[in-house]
């Protein structure tokens, strides 16, 4: 495919590339032929694992730094073609406990990367992980983005103000970007050791060690889902179309599922599992934003891109991997790198 031919030989950088998303997306690019540096802290809260780079760990450079580091950022952007902005605080309940490293991760940092680009390599692309928590409890549904940005918490407020900046900077700079606003990524190479990143991947981890999964309210809730795997596929093709500079995109999943259905379909493929409906926690239902699944027509048409991995199909490869694989996903920090 054309945006596949894009990548061979380009010098790709991949912030936060040994966590969830940046370590499937570097595994495409190293099959496409691309040079890729990825850049992690390697902060296990965070989800940076060497683990997730097994296999690949001879075909990219790895640098561990943080994004917050200005003379750092200022020196790894000079070479890169394309930027895959993927660094991030995700955790809304951290974010509450702790504004100020939510700010410094998704605003200022981001900040930084920019005015790296800007004085040091203009002519980069620059693809922003970008999240559908921007829009906040929705009008109606499915969630286009003409809808109004009107976030519930402080991870919210923050990652939409790191998006801006990058259509600022696209518009005003002329360094090219775009956001991608990503609904509920799961997959194999996902965060587990807690629930504060997002509750598929824990849902998946109580499954796989034959737990109780707990529901809030009656479940009846709906959200949209995306394979790891079709997520990598979508900022490939973003970082290849100049037709989405500038832009921001909701990147979601095929159909609705109710969290009830989700579960049910999870312990079917897991065979093991079993679920519990309890009443909502207060700090979690004061930021809850009700039934969300986006519009992804936008994207579709600028891009072509559309998810393939149906969710039973996604359930059964990720249940596959944190069986093969979950005591690497318990105690990251422990961790070596692998032999590749």
């Amino acid at each position: 495919m054309e945006y596949e031919d894009f990548y061979r030989g380009r010098r790709v950088m991949i912030t936060g590339g040994a966590g969830f998303i940046g370590s499937n997306l570097a595994r495409r690019l190293v099959d496409l032929g691309a040079n890729v540096l990825l850049v992690d802290s390697l902060i296990p809260e965070y989800g940076g694992n060497l683990f997730n780079i097994r296999g690949i760990a001879d075909r990219v450079r790895l640098n561990v730094a943080d994004v917050r580091q200005d003379s750092t950022m200022s020196y790894l952007v000079r070479h890169a073609e394309i930027i895959f902005n993927l660094a991030g605080q995700v955790s809304h309940i951290d974010s509450m406990r702790d504004p100020f490293t939510d700010l410094e991760i998704n605003c200022r940092s981001q900040l930084s990367i920019l005015e790296a680009c800007r004085r040091n390599n203009p002519a980069a692309k620059v693809v922003f992980a970008g999240t559908r928590q921007v829009y906040g409890k929705p009008d109606c549904l499915p969630v286009t983005e003409r809808h109004l940005v009107r976030p519930t918490d402080v991870n919210g407020i923050n990652k939409v103000a790191g998006e801006y900046y990058h259509l600022v900077y696209d518009h005003v700079f002329g360094v090219r970007a775009c956001s991608l606003r990503l609904t509920n990524i799961y997959g194999p190479r996902q965060l587990v050791k807690h629930d504060r990143q997002g509750f598929i991947g824990w849902f998946i981890r109580l499954a796989v060690e034959d737990r109780e999964i707990q529901i809030y309210g009656d479940g009846s809730q709906l959200r949209d889902f995306v394979y790891v795997d079709d997520a990598a596929d979508a900022f490939l093709r973003a970082g290849a179309a100049d037709a989405c500079n500038g832009e921001v995109f909701n990147v979601g999943g095929a159909e609705p599922v109710s969290h009830r259905d989700l579960v049910r379909l999870l312990i079917e493929v897991a065979g093991t599992g079993r679920v519990r409906f309890v009443p909502w926690p207060e700090e979690k239902r004061a930021i809850d934003i009700g039934s969300f699944y986006a519009d992804s027509s936008k994207f579709k048409a600028a891009t072509g891109w559309e998810p393939r991995v149906a969710l039973r199909d996604g359930l059964a490869r990720t249940v596959a991997y944190y069986r093969a694989h979950l005591p690497h996903y318990l105690n990251p920090e422990a961790q070596e790198l692998l032999p590749p």
